[in-house]
């Protein structure tokens, strides 16, 4: 009995009903930014269906508490008021957004107009920055010139009032969204429950009135006024973001979880990804094996594809190229042909493969990483006569998981060397040697 009470308020298990691909991707959840939906939300009648009724109940919330502010001219239950308006609004330039970005694309925006959302996003973030600026103007002017408050008890109720409408809308998302298994609608829970707590404060500066303390309320006004303002600058940045063709690196490395699945592949070369709209679009670049057949090809590309689209539900469209093998030849076209073989690099912090290639730029020390840390450098040190030669090695330009060295190292190419990776304040030193083939020695 009680743990059916738990799970209708909210306090249940955050994994309930969030059925997924069967392995896990780290704890970080999906935070809450005002006007960057979740996918799953809208594209998802059910997730449409509860926005449209946490807007109704917020409203009614803040209608209620509008009636109180005018009578007893607190400042406290004024921010809170816009605070709730704010989270309220934030649903009807979305929903705007959603019903645009459902047209079919033209001849002219060829992509439709999923960018819309992102406009929507602006906007919600100006409102709620407007907002901020008049509930901390309204609680500083309070703080220098102080009027008396009335009405105390009903500012206290009202303060309720907008803890209650909060816990309302709280309950609802939550059990929604675990209904679509939807973790941002579910975050979007929590945070009106936060919500609520904030009103509560509302009750708090009424109390410290009523005590003879009168300004409470101006000081309440002002930390909520600071909540706002801290909502406002969370959501610029994520709105922002996805302007600019931003993805969070978390769908990078899921793509790169989803190859893994993939047998077949010889190694993912390049990933990009951006949003549309609530829609993801993914470019991915993969290798295989020479001996690999057109057949073989086509059924590793897509096994790839159905891989993207059950790692990432957001997914709408998923390009798979092929590296053709004109492309690395053209990094060995003015090969000396006396490479040493490579090194295999297997320890905690990385799995992978350090060579001397041939590139358009000349030879260069690489480590292609086929796993690695957080935040992973690279450094290899050379043995020579008279002091070590160093070369740090950095992110190629198109992928992240190949390090390079920016300039050639030095002749002969037969050496004894130790590779140094550091991550999360770790460091392994690997030391291996290089020897040319039979006939190239120097």
């Amino acid at each position: 009995m009680m743990d059916k009470v738990r799970d209708w308020f909210g306090f249940g298990p955050m994994t309930h009903g969030m059925g997924g691909h069967g392995h896990g991707h780290g704890d970080g959840g999906h935070g809450h930014t005002h006007g960057v939906i979740d996918p799953t939300i809208a594209t998802t009648t059910r997730g449409i269906w509860a926005i449209k009724w946490s807007f109704v109940v917020l409203a009614i919330t803040a209608a209620l508490q509008l009636v109180v502010v005018f009578l007893s001219g607190s400042v406290a239950l004024l921010a809170d008021t816009i605070h709730n308006v704010g989270d309220a609004a934030t649903a009807i330039p979305l929903w705007i957004a959603f019903v645009l970005a459902r047209r079919k694309p033209s001849k002219t925006f060829t992509y439709g107009l999923g960018r819309v959302e992102d406009l929507a996003g602006i906007v919600i973030v100006l409102i709620i920055l407007f907002s901020a600026i008049v509930a901390g103007y309204e609680a500083i002017d309070r703080l220098i010139n102080p009027r008396p408050i009335t009405f105390l008890g009903w500012v206290a109720i009202a303060g309720l009032i907008g803890f209650i409408g909060n816990e309302a809308v709280a309950v609802f998302r939550i059990r929604v969204g675990r209904e679509i298994n939807s973790a941002a609608l579910i975050a979007d829970g929590y945070h009106a429950r936060t919500d609520g707590f904030t009103s509560l404060a509302v009750v708090l500066g009424a109390i410290g009135v009523w005590l003879g303390f009168p300004l409470a309320d101006p000081i309440v006004g002002l930390l909520i006024t600071v909540a706002i303002f801290a909502i406002v600058w969370q959501s610029s940045k994520a709105v922002l973001t996805r302007m600019l063709d931003g993805v969070e690196p978390a769908i990078v490395d899921e793509i790169h979880h989803a190859a893994e699945h993939v047998s077949g592949i010889g190694r993912v070369e390049s990933v990009q990804a951006r949003w549309i709209g609530h829609r993801l679009h993914a470019d991915v670049a993969i290798s295989v094996p020479e001996i690999a057949t057109a057949k073989d090809v086509l059924g590793v590309t897509e096994a790839l594809k159905e891989e993207l689209f059950a790692h990432l539900p957001a997914l709408a469209e998923a390009n798979v190229r092929l590296m053709s093998s004109a492309e690395p030849a053209a990094e060995t076209s003015h090969a000396h042909h006396h490479a040493p073989e490579p090194f295999k690099v297997v320890c905690d912090l990385a799995e992978g493969t350090l060579e001397i290639v041939d590139t358009p730029a000349g030879e260069r020390m690489r480590l292609t990483i086929d796993r690695h840390a957080d935040d992973l450098t690279a450094t290899v040190i050379i043995d020579r006569a008279g002091e070590p030669e160093t070369l740090r090695l950095e992110p190629a330009a198109d992928n992240h998981h190949r390090l390079e060295s920016t300039v050639a190292p030095a002749e002969p190419h037969e050496f004894q060397a130790r590779l140094i990776l550091i991550a999360k304040g770790r460091e392994q030193v690997l030391p291996f040697k290089m020897v040319e083939p039979e006939g190239h020695h120097h």
